[in-house]
């Protein structure tokens, strides 16, 4: 399903074609539909998404693309919905939103890529998707220690800038207990600032576990040579909680899927995130 962006329709129609080569496939009619930046209005990409979360016999929910979009449709869509349904959500990026419904409904997700990223990658990088969409356990090494400690929690987050547009909504997702997954794109150091400054006011980070971050993508310094890790360190190195960097998870060549709503172990010591 398309919740937010319009797609280049090669790379989807390859990504559909390669999940079925495994997988029973259902594409909505109007998947393709365009309105600027939106994969079609409001009203039919939550038709869509309600479709695909009451059809029967529908295990996972996979997104075309991120863009923008998916926020707009939150109001339209029910918690106890999701609950009910209990089906796994695939996407990253704008879909950091609906993550966040996931989250409340306390139902596990994928963040991971999604369709048109597939009808692009590689052998290697499809089967890593689908070990991760069939099970595997996660357990990432090598990570880079910001704070050290141990701590465990449940796997959230997504979205830097998302995450900060849902401050002060009833959508936001449910921190508490919680190991904060924190990735972005195309945002300069001091506007990542001023999203965590925003999140801190917003008490966001209280009850928060652990802090791993993902891929900073084209988040490169200006005149001022700080760079976005270090404003991430800097603004959040305070929390007493362990801290990891560079997990190769976002927008990144490399995209590792993450299962969101899993309890995990930081260890920050060690460099490793290990689910179970």
């Amino acid at each position: 399903m398309a919740p937010s962006g319009p797609f280049d329709e090669a790379s989807f129609d390859a990504g559909v074609a390669f999940l079925r080569t495994r997988y029973e496939v259902r594409v909505d009619d109007e998947v393709r539909a365009k309105k600027g930046y939106l994969a079609g209005d409001d009203a039919r990409r939550l038709a869509e998404l309600r479709r695909a979360l009451d059809e029967e016999g529908t295990n996972a929910i996979v997104c075309a693309r991120g863009g923008f979009g998916a926020t707009r449709l939150l109001e339209g869509l029910d918690v106890a919905q999701v609950g009910r349904a209990r089906k796994l959500l695939v996407g990253f990026s704008d879909v950091t939103a609906l993550h966040a419904l996931w989250a409340r409904a306390h139902v596990g997700s994928m963040h991971g890529p999604m369709v048109a990223w597939l009808g692009r990658a590689d052998d290697d990088a499809r089967a890593d998707w689908i070990a991760a969409l069939e099970g595997r356990t996660l357990h990432a090494r090598g990570l880079r220690a910001i704070a050290r400690g141990r701590a465990e929690g449940i796997l959230l987050g997504g979205n830097l800038a998302v995450l900060a547009s849902l401050v002060g909504t009833p959508y936001a997702p449910p921190l508490d207990g919680s190991v904060l997954f924190l990735e972005e794109v195309g945002e300069a150091p001091y506007r990542i600032d001023r999203m965590l400054t925003q999140l801190r006011h917003a008490r966001w980070f209280e009850g928060v576990r652990a802090i791993v971050l993902g891929d900073l993508v084209r988040c490169a310094p200006g005149d001022h040579g700080v760079a976005a890790e270090d404003v991430i360190a800097e603004r959040l190195g305070d929390l007493g909680v362990p801290m990891l960097a560079g997990l190769c998870a976002g927008h990144g060549e490399t995209n590792h899927t993450l299962p969101f709503g899993s309890r995990v172990m930081v260890d920050a010591d060690a460099g490793t995130l290990v689910e179970g």
